[in-house]
């Protein structure tokens, strides 16, 4: 049963689209239609966000196909992805040329 979504094909996170608990399976539907499991490391909220790829520390977190935020540490495939594993970094938009 589908209960994640994948928004972006850059994404390496899904959303939740109902609480999943710690030990169940996450299904989503790629964008090319083919349904995709990961195994939940956490209990997850609904709207919270699952890594479907193993994100190095430091490294960007990406949904919507765009950056919103970087890995304090490094994340597990099926592992919750919040403000406790990532953190915000304000790019410094005159430096863009």
């Amino acid at each position: 049963m589908i209960n994640a979504l994948i928004i972006n094909e850059k994404d390496n996170v899904i959303v939740a689209i109902e609480p999943i608990e710690k030990g169940d399976e996450v299904e989503y539907k790629d964008l090319d239609g083919q349904i995709k499991k990961v195994k939940a490391l956490d209990n997850i909220k609904i709207y919270h966000k699952i890594a479907i790829r193993d994100i190095a520390k430091d490294s960007t977190v990406i949904k919507y196909g765009e950056h919103i935020g970087f890995a304090l540490r490094d994340i597990k495939i099926g592992e919750h992805v919040h403000d406790h594993n990532t953190e915000g970094r304000r790019e410094d938009l005159e430096a863009i040329e």
